[in-house]
């Protein structure tokens, strides 16, 4: 009997884009460059303009998340390119895929998925599961505060965005004891006008320095009364090394919440 071929790995959508791991990789997605740059910094072979992290990072740019160059992207020769749902245009990663470029998108909409999707990652990569993952599984294990604080977690302004439901980013929040409101929205970053906001029953607003770089003078003023958190954007959405010390970050940020 012939021995069972081991199964390639498959990215968030089910797609097997590489029978063998890839030497060269690029990455529109600042997470996952971060991911690839701290833990096989050899395979990365460029990224976006937006990939801010790990700090001086020196590699070839393509561009930003939602409009990279497609020609800048195969002139750097990749045999992987790492891509998100949402952070990415659909078209691009078609282009990519036309011009015979593998992509590997990724799409974690909770932490476990979020966890499970870098394990596989790092399989498609040919590498061992980096230590950072496990750390943070394990920073992640402990039970949520109770009772729970009902927020409203703006994400964008003019107009106001917001999370809603079965994001990641409302995972870890309430993994943190905070409960968002428009957790139950049927849409997952739904446009409330500012007065339903105000209306909807939180006794906290949570604001994130990315993708808005919500700050202490532009924001709070918007919710008169009503205690606001300023949060690391990068903790509460980014899915990488940044995981293993987001708990801790995102819960000290939580504890000092003032009025407006």
């Amino acid at each position: 009997m012939e021995p069972a071929v081991p199964a390639a790995p498959r990215d968030d959508l089910g797609g097997s884009p590489r029978p063998d791991p890839p030497r060269r990789v690029v990455s529109l997605v600042p997470s996952l460059t971060e991911a690839v740059a701290v833990s096989a910094p050899e395979l990365l072979a460029g990224a976006t303009d937006y990939c801010t992290h790990p700090a001086g990072l020196d590699v070839p740019r393509v561009g930003g998340s939602k409009y990279p160059s497609v020609d800048r992207i195969r002139a750097l020769r990749p045999d992987l390119v790492l891509a998100n749902v949402e952070e990415n245009r659909r078209e691009d990663v078609a282009a990519l895929r036309a011009a015979g470029v593998p992509v590997w998108v990724t799409y974690p909409r909770d932490l476990p998925g979020a966890l499970d999707s870098l394990a596989r990652l790092f399989a498609g990569l040919g590498r061992p599961a980096p230590a950072w993952l496990g750390e943070a599984a394990q920073a992640w294990a402990a039970p949520a505060p109770v009772p729970p604080r009902r927020a409203v977690v703006p994400v964008w302004r003019r107009p106001w965005v917001v999370l809603g439901g079965d994001t990641f980013a409302g995972d870890l929040l309430r993994r943190l004891g905070v409960a968002n409101v428009y957790a139950d929205h049927a849409e997952r970053y739904p446009r409330p006008a500012l007065a339903q906001l105000r209306a909807a029953g939180a006794d906290l607003v949570v604001l994130p320095d990315e993708p808005y770089r919500f700050t202490a003078t532009d924001g709070p003023e918007a919710f008169p009364g009503l205690p606001y958190a300023l949060v690391s954007g990068r903790h509460l959405t980014w899915y990488g090394p940044s995981l293993a010390p987001a708990r801790a970050v995102l819960a000290a940020q939580l504890r000092t919440a003032a009025p407006a």
